[in-house]
């Protein structure tokens, strides 16, 4: 299916990644959700600057009969079903070397909190377009990753963690919803410059970034949103199950 073709829900998509992503996906003529929580302003403003090809709904994505709402009022404003997932959402975190917990201050709560974000929320809003994507016989599944689990420039301890059990769940969803012409990947870049949850990483965070990244640059949240265009189009067809780390080159996997 062309991009033009494809409705896409983009999860957590008013600001930052998100927003890159967006404007990457309408760029293509794909139909985009919006899904915001609490940014309604910005997730309003930036439905109503691209155009009727764009819905902003509110979900928690943690509530899955909130997402299960979000992708219904979604097919009733596009009379089409959702063939595109990009679970991009975090919740409560920021980058911010000078007030991350340590290991001799960390609780269960807090890697609890980024595990929901991240495997319940990826969790609730597949299962919320599954069936569709079953009937047409056509689904594309994007996960945000990071690359910082194989690479901790910062002891992000939880936030990591849960991005490394979600390269768990793309490849078992990938080996289970491949017989349905679904794939199911994940992109890691790295800490990106700039986003409103890296806004506080300190300059010689990225200093180290760059002087260790062959490329010499830190990615961008564009150039992380043209990889999602990659893996959603007719090219990226036959992958699957895969982590496609964009860096620059700083991991190389």
């Amino acid at each position: 299916m062309k991009l033009n073709e494809q409705t896409v829900l983009i999860t957590g998509a008013s600001r930052g990644v998100g927003e890159e992503l967006v404007r990457a996906f309408v760029m293509e003529g794909a139909n985009v959700v919006i899904n915001y929580y609490q940014s309604q302003e910005k997730a309003e403003d930036l439905a109503k600057e691209l155009g009727d090809k764009v819905i902003a709904l509110r979900a928690d994505i943690r509530n899955r009969q909130e997402v299960i709402q979000m992708v219904d009022s979604a097919k009733q404003y596009f009379n089409t079903p959702i063939t595109t997932v990009v679970n991009n959402a975090l919740i409560d975190f920021e980058f911010n070397p000078l007030t991350q917990k340590n290991a001799f201050e960390l609780s269960w709560a807090d890697y609890n909190k980024q595990f929901e974000g991240t495997i319940q929320g990826a969790l609730n809003s597949v299962q919320a377009c599954l069936n569709d994507m079953k009937e047409l016989g056509f689904g594309r599944i994007i996960n945000i990753g990071t690359n910082l689990f194989q690479n901790p420039v910062v002891a992000y301890h939880e936030y990591t963690t849960a991005k490394a059990a979600l390269v768990g769940f793309t490849r078992n969803m990938a080996k289970e919803l491949g017989a349905y012409g679904i794939t199911v990947n994940m992109m890691s870049g790295g800490l990106l410059k700039q986003t409103d949850a890296s806004k506080v990483t300190t300059a010689e965070v990225f200093q180290i970034i760059e002087s260790s990244t062959p490329l010499q640059k830190v990615t961008t949240p564009r150039e992380l949103a043209d990889v999602a265009l990659f893996f959603a189009s007719p090219w990226g067809r036959a992958i699957t199950g895969q982590n496609l780390v964009v860096d620059g080159g700083l991991v190389m996997d």
